[in-house]
This record gives structure tokens, C-alpha cells and sequence, in this order.
């Protein structure tokens, strides 16, 4: 079964112009203690295709992906800049699994995988649901983040659990739930084979998401709001924009650009899969948004920072 769908995946991506998943960077399972496991960590200075020294920037992917997924395409032009380090986030690929799922417990994931690969400040970029565990990264942890890079992301995702209650969004979600539910999930141990088809090793990916939990991925997506405080985010930021995207509107990206102090917003002309499926419009913007918070954060914060 999983050769066919193996095969029937790697055909599809005649139709999407997707990157060739080859040169990934090799990771590793680390051990994050008093988070409750261990997830799977690439980091190009390990490998040696960064400098140490550079500046550090840990990528956070969005919702059904895992940190290669979401990232394997840019991570090529960022890593000539930064160090590029990526983790699975709870629920996803070789993260994490937990009673429940919220970005406060992504947030201190985030900082515990720096903890462990002693990086004592970085960059928190971070792509729609990764977005959102960057800002509240810097909420939770304003002392260890230098900068951040939003894309294709906002500061809500979905209305509350009150709104999400309703009669039909609760049809809706049980649909999509059945329909996910048939998708055969994957063995921890295939994730690491690349030795397939880019297409192949996409869906593999995108299977290893916990969909049997998928109710309380969104409940975690849900709870998190951050317009009360982003007035408050004190360090360089660049916000880019999505600016075809249907899944979170450019108006609502636009709120980040309008509400953090002295936002720099990029646009990428492509929809909220443009990570993944529109890399050569993607990666180079995004890399372009990294570099010029690396450059404000080398010249000096324009706001003091806690002590």
C-alpha cells in the first residue's frame, strides 16, 4: 500500500512546480527536557553548512508540515546568511505529542531546542501556524529573541472556540476530520528515507501529522490572539505578505505591519501554500525579510530591550 501511494504521489507533482527535495539537511532527534520528548532538530551549523557564529535563525512551519516540509526550499538561500535551524512543533512529523496543543507550549519548545544547541538569541521565523508560536516566542521569552520573520501570517488564525461552536463549523470540522482520518499514517522511521520521489517524500510529511488530533491542533490555534500585545514587540520585525492568499487574508497579515513598531513589510505575489508550492517566489523574499532584521538587530535595537 505504501508503494502506491508513493508512486500515485510522486506523479503528482508534475502539476505543481515544487522544489526537488535533495541535499536535505540531515537532523537529528533531541531530547528537550521538561518538555515531555524529544523532537527532530536540523541545524546547518551541525552539518557544516553554515558558520557557527552566523546569526541564528530558528524556522517554525505552519499546520500539517514539518519543519523540512515547510522549509526545505528557502532553507538552501538562508543558510549562506544564518544559521538555520528547524524543529518539528508538537503534533507534527517527529515532534512532540501531549495532552493538548497550544502555541504557548510551541513557544517553549522553540527556546528549549535553542537551550540544547546552546544558541543563546535568535530570529524566530516562522510561516502561518509557525507565525504565530514566533510571536508569542517573543512574548514569552522577549529576552532570547532578536527579531522576527511573519509569513503568510496574523495575529488570530480562526474565529474563538465560542464562534467555532457553532452548528456548521462543527459539521465542517467533522467532515474534514473523517476525510483526514482515511489518510494512512506514516512510520517515524520512513521520514527519514529520501531516497523517493520529492513527491513522495512531501505526503510522507504531511502524514506524519497527528490527525487523530487534529480537533486540538485547531482548539490551540484558535485560543491564540495577539492583537492586545503586538503594539508591545520591541524588536526588529519583518512581516511578509501572501498577497494572493485566501487562507489568511493580506488585510489580516496587514494588521502585523500596521500594529509592531516599525514593521518592514516584503510581498510575495503567490497563495498561502507558497513555501511549499511556489518556492522561486517565495524563498527569495523571505530571505530578503531575514536579512534586513539581521541587519536592524546588528545595528542596534530601536527600542531598548528587557533586562
Amino acid at each position: 500500500m505504501s508503494v502506491v501511494i508513493d508512486t500515485v504521489a510522486g506523479k503528482a507533482t508534475k502539476f505543481f512546480p515544487v522544489k526537488p527535495a535533495d541535499h536535505l539537511p540531515q537532523g537529528r532527534m533531541i531530547d528537550l527536557p521538561g518538555r515531555g520528548g524529544s523532537t527532530y532538530v536540523t541545524d546547518s551549523a551541525a552539518t557544516g553548512d553554515s558558520d557557527p557564529d552566523a546569526p541564528a535563525i530558528i524556522l517554525l512551519h505552519s499546520v500539517m508540515t514539518t519543519g523540512l516540509m515547510c522549509w526545505y526550499a528557502t532553507i538552501p538561500d538562508l543558510r549562506e546568511h544564518f544559521r538555520v535551524i528547524t524543529l518539528d512543533q508538537r503534533f507534527h512529523g517527529r515532534g512532540i505529542t501531549s495532552g493538548s496543543f497550544t502555541l504557548d507550549d510551541c513557544a517553549d519548545d522553540t527556546v528549549a531546542v535553542a537551550d540544547a544547541l546552546g544558541v543563546d538569541t535568535f530570529i524566530a521565523g516562522g510561516f502561518s501556524l509557525g507565525g504565530g508560536t514566533a510571536q508569542v516566542t517573543w512574548q514569552r521569552h522577549p529576552d532570547r529573541v532578536d527579531g522576527l520573520v511573519l509569513a503568510s501570517t496574523g495575529p488570530y488564525f480562526s474565529g474563538s472556540r465560542a464562534v467555532r461552536a457553532d452548528r456548521v463549523t462543527r459539521a465542517v470540522r467533522a467532515v474534514t476530520g473523517r476525510a483526514l482520518s482515511h489518510i494512512p499514517p506514516i512510520k517515524q522511521s520512513k521520514l527519514a528515507d529520501t531516497d523517493i520521489s520529492t513527491g513522495a517524500w512531501l505526503f510522507r510529511q504531511f502524514r506524519a501529522t497527528r490527525f487523530d488530533r487534529l480537533a486540538d491542533i485547531s482548539d490551540g490555534m484558535a485560543d491564540f490572539d495577539s492583537r492586545d500585545w503586538l503594539g508591545e514587540i520591541d524588536v526588529p520585525t519583518s512581516v511578509v505578505v501572501s498577497t494572493h492568499d485566501h487562507t489568511v487574508s493580506p488585510k489580516r497579515q496587514q494588521i502585523l505591519v500596521d500594529s509592531i513598531p516599525q514593521a518592514h513589510r516584503f510581498d510575495v505575489p503567490a497563495g498561502h501554500a507558497c513555501c511549499v508550492l511556489e518556492p522561486d517566489l517565495f524563498a527569495p523574499e523571505f530571505t530578503r525579510a531575514a536579512s534586513d532584521v539581521a541587519e536592524r538587530v546588528k545595528s542596534g535595537p530601536a527600542q531598548s530591550r528587557p533586562a
